[in-house]
């Protein structure tokens, strides 16, 4: 009778099996089975980046057109990061903040300390890339933002994720889209929001989505909204190519994942590689 072996001879030849071969066959072992509005649900990250990346370029057009002072939009971000700030020690009653260790002096030390560089460098930053022209610091700032969409951490579990790159793109597109603006203090103003719009307000969507589902499907709807208002004010038809996409990404992209796993066949049996279970560390002592 022919066995599994390779230490011993048999009549048969070496790629020879036997009508058993087949029993241990399993299929979608591990396959993962996703409800549609699960799925919708954690989509809510992507659509909220595409959405801060939206309102970033969109602030930068209106200080470059002179329709936005930066003394008002360093007003409104002032009021709206001091409301994001209450809000996020509120939502876990200042358990995170116990945990952490951090105090509340040292976040304005902090706070204080980036807004004096950033206020001193402003004009080197207005200056940087003068001898650059202005398609080339355009392109630059588009792939920028594009790589901060890419190697954002959307929570999944994969190579391409990278928190600390992501950022630093989207600080290095607000230093070239700075640039281009009128004033030193444009530039100030530009960063500090990016550094907002791209630091502090994914930390705040991710203890929303963790701690208050609802309230953060609500900020999420919210937002894109007023994002989508903004853009209509620019162009009607970027503003409908726009919605199309972010229906797309939380609507469509959902449900082809859901079909597209009723056809998943992934096959496991004898001929994958063997794994040992048994616990061998008595033979390394």
């Amino acid at each position: 009778r022919w066995q599994k072996v390779l230490y011993e001879r048999q009549p048969f030849p070496d790629n020879y099996v036997d009508q058993r071969f087949l029993e241990e066959l399993r299929k979608n072992v591990h396959a993962r089975q996703y409800r549609y509005q699960a799925v919708v649900f954690q989509s809510g990250a992507v659509v909220q980046q595409l959405c801060s990346v939206c309102v970033f370029v969109l602030t930068w057009w209106y200080m470059d057109a002179g329709m936005l002072s930066p003394q008002g939009l360093f007003g409104a971000a002032l009021v709206s990061s001091l409301l994001g700030y209450v809000l996020f020690d509120a939502v876990d009653g200042g358990a995170g903040r116990w945990a952490s260790g951090r105090t509340r002096w040292a976040d304005l030390k902090s706070t204080l300390v980036f807004a004096a560089f950033t206020y001193g460098f402003s004009p080197v930053l207005k200056t940087l890339t003068e001898s650059i022209s202005t398609d080339t610091i355009y392109a630059m700032s588009a792939l920028m933002l594009l790589g901060h969409l890419i190697f954002f951490d959307y929570g999944a579990n994969a190579a391409i994720v990278s928190s600390t790159l992501s950022l630093n793109m989207a600080i290095f597109a607000s230093v070239c889209l700075a640039s281009r603006l009128p004033r030193a203090l444009h530039a100030f103003v530009m960063v500090t929001f990016a550094m907002q719009m791209f630091a502090l307000w994914p930390m705040l969507q991710k203890k929303l989505k963790a701690r208050t589902p609802r309230c953060y499907v609500g900020v999420t709807v919210l937002f894109a909204l007023a994002a989508l208002a903004g853009l209509a004010t620019v162009s009607s038809v970027g503003a409908v190519l726009f919605a199309s996409l972010l229906l797309a990404i939380s609507c469509l992209c959902p449900y082809c994942l859901i079909r597209l796993q009723l056809h998943k066949d992934n096959i496991h049996g004898p001929w994958d590689e063997a794994e040992i279970k048994e616990d061998l560390s008595r033979f390394l002592t």
